[in-house]
């Protein structure tokens, strides 16, 4: 008879339970990436968007250079950033398996035992068990997904930051070692004319002056190339940060050997802007405050916990359900949920502003990528007049038909012109990475 009263129990408490669970299905609503009216014209309209994306190319087909394939490679195992973003997605793997398991009921153990005589022991077992009646498990998990989603975007954002960083510091070093070729063989170059200048001062052509103003841009000339050497130490040490490693020389190739792609697909604003993982880490934190909304609902609502005990010797059990009802905690659950709702809100102006930063960025990246281009051609044609322009000069001077100032000023505005192409040449270079990047390259 017991046992027919207390199936009957058990059977009343799982329907009912049954009943409440599936009732409560409906309450909450499941996070939608919400669309704005800015996302079309996230690019300007500067940009007409295509179907492809050059984001969308695997870094090591979008650079080219082997060598630098091996240090990014290096970077991407050792950085202690990316180790960093590695261990914050274990942390979220771990919360979202524990907000799975809460799901699952608890059960402990406390054996006891008495001597008079004889032993006595006792094994009893309690259980217990939270329903999830109005969504509060069900929600904590969902924001905990969305945490682990975000723990991927930052690693993913980390890991494009670090490839852009690497190549950005790499072709830095490249233009410090083509800024020192020039300023070497533009020394070599001022040191035969110290040497002219002192044969024509002999000569009674030209007077100290003359060779002391030489002289004093050559070693101008010296100074620099001592800057570019410490220049090119201290960017070699930055990539070794970046590597994990400490101080070593960098196994590099040549600035001109560079390969840009000639086209530059910027994609659809939509599609694109939403794999960045910049944009996708303020998605998954506004995913994360809907749910917390969600959550400071359900607290609102009774909660359900089943409990019972089972005792092995005497085969004894007992199932006790209490369901609990917050009543005087209305004034603390209302300021829960209105700062929830404002922290979603909060999420939801943030998520909003990233696209619009992003969309500027590939902007910005585009528009320095075409002023760099269009600056190399006229950079290439003044660099060859200027080259003319000294030889003439040095030909003048040596049949005294112009003065040594002449010589000088051609010299100097020739070696500007050189550093300013290279200048430029990694402008071009260094924003196309940025570009690479803002379209959610790197992966």
């Amino acid at each position: 008879m017991n046992k027919i009263i207390i199936y009957k129990i058990h059977r009343t408490i799982v329907s009912c339970i049954f009943i409440l669970t599936m009732g409560s299905c409906g309450i909450y609503e499941t996070f939608q990436t919400p669309r704005y009216d800015i996302t079309d014209k996230a690019y300007g309209d500067i940009i007409s968007p295509d179907t492809a994306s050059t984001g969308n190319i695997h870094w090591q087909t979008f650079f080219q250079d082997e060598k630098l394939h091996a240090l990014i490679g290096t970077a991407l195992k050792n950085n202690a950033d990316m180790q960093s973003a590695i261990l914050k997605i274990q942390v979220a793997q771990a919360s979202l398996k524990a907000s799975k398991l809460a799901f699952l009921p608890s059960f402990n153990v406390s054996p006891s035992a008495d001597f008079d005589g004889s032993w006595d022991v006792q094994l009893p077992v309690n259980a217990s068990w939270e329903v999830d009646l109005f969504g509060n498990l069900r929600n904590a998990k969902k924001r905990k997904q969305a945490a682990y989603l975000q723990s991927g975007a930052y690693m993913q954002a980390v890991r494009s930051q670090l490839i852009a960083t690497v190549a950005s510091t790499y072709y830095t070093l490249l233009s410090l070692d083509a800024q020192y070729k020039i300023y070497e063989v533009t020394g070599q170059s001022w040191k035969q004319n110290v040497e002219v200048t002192r044969r024509l001062m002999k000569a009674g052509k030209y007077n100290a002056a003359s060779l002391s103003q030489t002289e004093a841009n050559y070693y101008n000339v010296c100074n620099n190339l001592i800057d570019i050497q410490q220049e090119i130490q201290q960017t070699e040490n930055q990539l070794c940060a970046l590597l994990g490693e400490t101080p070593h020389p960098i196994e590099r190739g040549e600035l001109a050997d560079w390969l840009a792609p000639e086209v530059i697909h910027v994609g659809v604003p939509l599609h694109v802007l939403s794999n960045r993982p910049d944009v996708k880490q303020a998605e998954y934190t506004l995913a994360q405050a809907f749910y917390a909304t969600n959550e400071a609902r359900a607290a609102f609502y009774p909660a359900l916990t089943i409990s019972g005990n089972y005792e092995f010797r005497h085969s004894l059990y007992d199932i006790v359900g209490s369901l609990v009802q917050p009543l005087f905690q209305r004034g603390t659950l209302k300021a829960n949920l209105d700062i929830a709702k404002a922290e979603q809100k909060e999420a939801d102006i943030s998520f909003r502003q990233t696209i619009i930063e992003a969309g500027i960025e590939v902007n910005d990246a585009l528009v320095a990528v075409k002023s760099a281009r269009e600056k190399a051609e006229n950079y290439s044609k003044q660099v060859k007049h200027l080259q003319d322009a000294v030889k003439s000069t040095q030909l003048l001077m040596k049949h005294g038909s112009t003065t040594y100032l002449e010589v000088l000023t051609a010299q100097q505005t020739l070696l500007e012109a050189q550093v300013n192409q290279v200048t430029n040449h990694l402008t071009e270079i260094s924003n196309t990475i940025t570009l690479y990047q803002a379209l959610g390259g790197g992966r």
